[in-house]
């Protein structure tokens, strides 16, 4: 996660925002590579192996966060236990996957940037109108197209990339890449998302992990210990464990 990654990211945001507003049509002609004008569909989504693999990419990310994610439901019911996680991996790869595949994707851009999924705009025989990516003002009520909540996910996988040795990095990034790509691939496959729906959610998903890790490891000014991070969720769960204990007949007393 070095500053080369993040300027290399900011500056492909760049490009694809800029080259994808001036020219619209490339989401379109994109899109259209997948899409059967004969029988008026995008004939992937029909195909059961695809759609295995689609369900088979959510379930191998969040197979990555589950080690801490049960970390921290255990560390919240039995406070006075250590994490059985580092406590900076638990709130790295939480707090990542929360952002990117929740917040800034779900609650922010999905909820509210009215873009309407290629499978039904009218260029691909549905009843509403292509918006390019900026424009937030398509007829799409809810659940829209941009950006991609599991393109991001499957991007997310940077995250657990970050955290492997640094002789086993280059090929983690490679994997999680090529991981990202092809669930990204087959999402425009299915007719769920354009190009930059796709693009953007890995691109903005990947500086989001770079500024958590910096954040969490890298910065002086803000680089937490496993045992202040251990030590902040003791404090935090104990008043509803004594509270617990108290009602068996226990006085844990207080942290």
């Amino acid at each position: 996660m070095n500053r080369s990654g993040l300027y290399t990211a900011l500056a492909l945001v760049l490009v694809v925002g800029l080259l994808f507003g001036i020219y619209p049509e490339l989401d379109l002609q994109l899109a259209g590579l997948f899409f059967d004008a004969s029988n008026k569909t995008f004939p992937l989504k029909f195909n059961t192996l695809a759609m295995i693999a689609r369900d088979g990419a959510m379930w191998i990310a969040w197979g990555l966060a589950l080690p801490s994610i049960v970390a921290l439901v255990v560390k919240l019911a039995r406070p006075d236990k250590p994490l059985l996680v580092p406590g900076r991996t638990v709130m790295f790869l939480l707090v990542t996957l929360v952002l990117s595949a929740g917040i800034l994707t779900n609650l922010t851009f999905k909820s509210h940037w009215g873009r309407p999924r290629p499978i039904v705009v009218t260029q691909f025989d549905g009843p509403q109108q292509f918006v390019p990516w900026w424009d937030p003002r398509g007829s799409c009520g809810r659940n829209c197209s941009f950006f991609s909540g599991e393109a991001a996910t499957a991007f997310w996988t940077y995250a657990p990339a970050a955290l492997t040795p640094p002789a086993w990095r280059p090929l983690a990034f490679t994997a999680a890449t090529l991981f990202g790509v092809v669930t990204s691939g087959l999402r425009m496959a299915f007719g769920g998302h354009f190009f930059t729906d796709v693009a953007i959610a890995g691109l903005v998903t990947f500086i989001v992990i770079w500024l958590a890790f910096a954040w969490i490891y890298r910065w002086p000014s803000t680089r937490l210990s496993d045992a202040r991070i251990d030590a902040a969720l003791t404090r935090f769960a104990w008043p509803l464990y004594r509270l617990r204990q108290k009602w068996r007949g226990r006085d844990v007393g207080s942290r």
